[in-house]
C-alpha cells in the first residue's frame, strides 16, 4: 500500500474481556498478584497503548484512539522513549531512518506527522525496534488484548513448570501418563486458540481422556 495504512474502524474485539478473564484466573491459580499481571505502567509499553486507555480497557470501558495515523504517531514516541540505546539515549531520526531503510527527511516526516505512513513504513520500523508486527497499528483493544495473551502463555509456562515439579515430586502414575503423551503440552497451546469454541473442543477431547484413565486407589 502507497497512500498510507487504511483505518480498520474502533470497534471492540470480543477477544478482550476473554483474556482479561484467563489471565486474572491463571494469575489466582498461581499466587501472582493482580497488581503484577495487569500494571498499567507495563502493559502500555509493551503494546504501546496510552496509560489512561489501558486503565479504561481494563476497566471495561471503550476507549482508545480511533485515527490510525494518530495511533502510530503515539507508538512511534512511546518506541523513542522506552526502547534507548545501550547507552541510555534516544535513537536520533537519522539512526532511526538508516536502521529503516529510509531517508532521513522520510523518517523525520514519519516522526513529526507531516507524512502518512505506509505498511512499508511500519514494518520497516517495528524491525529497528524488534517489536512485533502491528505494533504501531492495531487498535488499542487489540494491542492491549495481544499483551495479554503474551501474559497468559508466560503464566501457563510458569504452571505447567509447576505441576511438573509437583508430579515429579509425588511420583504419581497420573501425571507421568499426562507427562509422557504432552497432554499438558496439548493444553497450552490449546489456550492459544482465537476463540472459546476452538478451545472448548480440545477441552471436552481432553475430558475424554483423563476419564479414561483411572487414578490407581490409595
Amino acid at each position: 500500500m502507497t497512500d498510507g495504512i487504511e483505518d480498520p474502524g474502533t470497534t471492540v474485539p470480543a477477544a478482550l474481556p476473554a483474556v482479561v478473564a484467563r489471565v486474572t484466573a491463571l494469575a489466582d491459580r498461581l499466587g501472582v498478584p493482580q497488581a503484577q499481571v495487569f500494571g498499567v505502567a507495563r502493559l502500555s509499553v509493551a503494546c504501546g497503548v496510552p496509560q489512561a486507555v489501558v486503565t479504561s480497557l481494563l476497566g471495561g470501558r471503550d476507549a482508545g484512539e480511533p485515527d490510525v495515523q494518530a495511533r502510530f504517531l503515539q507508538r512511534l514516541d512511546l518506541l523513542r522513549r522506552t526502547r534507548l540505546k545501550p547507552n541510555g539515549r534516544r535513537y536520533t531520526q537519522q539512526e532511526i531512518a538508516d536502521g529503516a531503510g529510509m531517508s532521513r527527511q522520510q523518517a523525520g516526516a514519519l516522526i513529526n506527522g507531516d507524512r502518512r505512513p505506509t505498511m512499508e513504513h511500519c514494518d520497516a520500523i517495528q524491525r529497528f525496534f524488534r517489536v512485533h508486527a502491528g505494533f504501531l497499528t492495531a487498535e488499542d483493544p487489540e494491542a492491549l488484548a495481544g499483551a495479554l495473551q503474551r501474559t497468559e502463555q508466560e503464566l501457563l509456562q510458569r504452571l505447567a513448570d509447576r505441576e511438573r515439579a509437583a508430579a515429579s515430586a509425588a511420583d504419581d502414575p497420573l501425571e507421568r501418563l499426562l507427562e509422557n503423551h504432552g497432554v499438558r503440552g496439548i493444553a497450552w497451546r490449546a489456550a492459544q486458540l482465537p476463540t472459546d469454541q476452538h478451545r472448548d473442543k480440545v477441552a471436552e477431547w481432553l475430558d475424554m481422556l483423563l476419564e479414561s484413565v483411572k487414578r490407581p486407589e490409595e
